[in-house]
């Protein structure tokens, strides 16, 4: 194996990178939320968070944590000039009202297709946290996933058909993973790019899926 993963930073970084000045963008709980530390100091990115928060800046530094300002996962989060926080009734109307330009969640399947599996995976004893994700998932302009690509006994977690209950049907427009970050379409997988040392080929027998050259 001549490559090597992008840790969860490197990750943040790479989807920081395709997030444009000015869009309105929610970070879901998890990796995601890593993202707001990799955001370019003085970009016009607006960040979201549907307990109500509009206009977060990145993690506060340590000691500096105010319990009372957090974000949809309970960190605390930072407040840049000209954010507001309100109720979540209107933090979910913005959400449904087609007012977010990206929403970048976490997840347990993609498909190639784009149908997205983040809240439950159906195993005894688990408990089913949907959250605002079906409204984040089917009301932003654009649904990113952030992820590993694989699962820890190897399996990929892009796959032909999600075998999870669906959170969204073909909402999905990239996947970015530790590997590689790809486009889903009605017409399947198309890489972006991915990491050094990793060919298409490799990365199609990881996956288990063609995947067309970017």
């Amino acid at each position: 194996m001549s490559w090597q993963r992008r840790s969860k930073d490197q990750l943040a970084r790479r989807v920081a990178q395709d997030i444009h000045d000015g869009a309105v963008v929610n970070l879901g709980i998890g990796m995601p939320t890593l993202v707001a530390n990799h955001l370019p100091e003085g970009s016009e990115v607006v960040l979201h968070s549907e307990n109500g928060i509009l206009g977060m800046g990145p993690a506060p530094a340590a000691g500096q944590e105010d319990y009372d300002l957090i974000n949809a996962g309970k960190q605390p989060v930072t407040l840049l000039p000209g954010g507001a926080y309100f109720h979540h009734a209107d933090s979910f109307a913005m959400m449904r009202g087609g007012h977010l330009d990206i929403c970048v969640l976490g997840a347990f399947q993609v498909s190639a297709g784009g149908d997205l599996a983040n809240w439950h995976t159906g195993e005894p004893g688990a408990i089913p946290a949907v959250g605002g994700a079906m409204d984040l998932a089917v009301g932003a302009r654009q649904t990113w996933v952030m992820m590993d690509l694989l699962t820890k006994q190897g399996a990929s977690k892009v796959v032909q058909r999600c075998t999870y209950p669906l959170t969204g049907v073909a909402c999905v427009k990239r996947i970015y993973t530790d590997l590689a970050t790809l486009a889903c379409s009605p017409a399947g997988l198309q890489l972006i790019d991915c990491v050094d040392g990793l060919s298409r080929t490799e990365l199609e027998r990881l996956v288990g899926l063609p995947i067309r050259a970017g």
